[in-house]
């Protein structure tokens, strides 16, 4: 998938600005190819959402300074995780972890964390998801 098709039909080919540039590059390089799978997911029925995503958290917020991504994933896994709800978005963002430097004791540790602030049950569900991704590496 390129960017080029990531747009919804009416905006120019033009309106690929620097934040969706640069958000594109963030996702390939932290979310690999669940992100892109993510954004493919919503091209025939929300591809506006898709230039959202793309362009918001990845192109402002991951793109910003004073958090190397390493830790902004940890702040991501322990937000998708006290959540409860989020499962596939906390197994993308696991495995985004890992590519950024996350060690899996790491992951572990931040999901047990959530048990005190989440509860039990988010902290639980999350390290199914934890398990989930660990199981798909081996």
């Amino acid at each position: 998938m390129t960017p080029s098709n990531l747009l919804h039909k009416p905006n120019p080919p033009e309106a690929q600005t620097d934040r969706f540039q640069q958000g594109w590059q963030q996702l390939k390089a932290i979310d690999g190819a669940a992100g892109e799978q993510v954004i493919a997911s919503l091209q025939d029925i929300a591809p506006d959402l898709a230039r959202y995503v793309i362009e918001f958290p990845f192109g402002d917020i991951y793109s910003r300074p004073g958090l190397d991504l390493k830790s902004r994933e940890i702040a991501t896994i322990a937000a998708l995780t006290a959540l409860g709800n989020a499962k596939p978005q906390l197994k993308v963002h696991i495995q985004a972890a890992l590519n950024v430097g996350c060690s899996r004791e790491e992951i572990v540790e931040v999901v047990i964390q959530m048990a005190v602030y989440a509860g039990f049950p988010a902290a639980l569900n999350g390290m199914g998801a934890v398990k989930e991704v660990f199981a798909e590496q081996s």
